[in-house]
């Protein structure tokens, strides 16, 4: 079988090289990088499972760092290593597409069971084929599998996380997706910094939603989302 591949991008030596021998002795074939312009390049010349970034680095910081990865590609999973705990690096973090967010200090064996659960996931999702795929909502068409939203020719191509959630949006539409179901389902977890990624991606969809007037997405308070969709 082989080996999920990863690019931790740290720029503490002793972190990095910490990290890179665990995940190494681990069976995951890992690449260093010591700041966000040498992540960067050694990601756009390769393929990687998953990116594990530090957000305080010289050079270019972990959020911009992330961006850019995102505009190459928007499904694989990035996992932000900080110092920080305040919540809105969090949300900023999850806003450029983050999958998971962990302060420093961390063990390494939680580092490595969030991988495990996120790269699962990502394993599963690539592996559906006989479910529903394509869907109507208004004047939209949802492609779930190439991931793209259309209206009248215009196209917006989305990340996994937000075709996972607007999937689930439309497999209960003009009902209730339970707020906990959601993030058990896509996220593994409904603690409070996944709950806050998922308001942001929801705001996101909702965004792009709006090109039709009939279909409204709904936050129903204690309870979770209602897409509506006209008639």
């Amino acid at each position: 079988m082989e080996k999920s591949k990863v690019l931790l991008v740290e720029d503490d030596p002793n972190l990095g090289s910490l990290l890179k021998e665990y995940l190494e002795a681990k069976e995951y074939s890992t690449v260093l990088a010591t700041n966000g312009k040498q992540g960067y390049n050694l990601f756009s010349k390769d393929k990687f499972s998953i990116c594990i970034l530090d957000v305080m680095m010289p050079i270019k910081d972990g959020f911009t760092l992330a961006k850019e990865i995102r505009a190459i590609d928007n499904n694989v999973p990035i996992v932000f290593l900080t110092a920080k705990s305040m919540k809105e690096d969090a949300i900023e973090g999850f806003s450029v597409g983050a999958d998971d967010y962990i302060t420093k200090p961390f063990s390494m064996e939680e580092l490595l069971v969030r991988m495990k659960a996120i790269l699962r996931r990502t394993e599963n999702k690539s592996s559906i084929d006989s479910e529903q795929m394509e869907f109507k909502i208004g004047n939209y068409k949802f492609d779930y599998k190439r991931q793209l939203l259309e209206i009248k020719g215009v196209q917006q191509k989305l990340t996994t996380k937000e075709s996972d959630l607007l999937k689930l949006l439309c497999l209960h539409a003009n009902g209730i997706l339970d707020r906990n179901f959601a993030l058990k389902s896509i996220w593994n977890d409904d603690n409070y910094f996944n709950g806050r990624s998922m308001d942001v991606y929801i705001a996101k969809i909702r965004k792009y939603l709006k090109g039709d007037s009939t279909v409204e997405l709904l936050n129903v308070h204690g309870k979770g989302f209602k897409l509506l969709v006209g008639k």
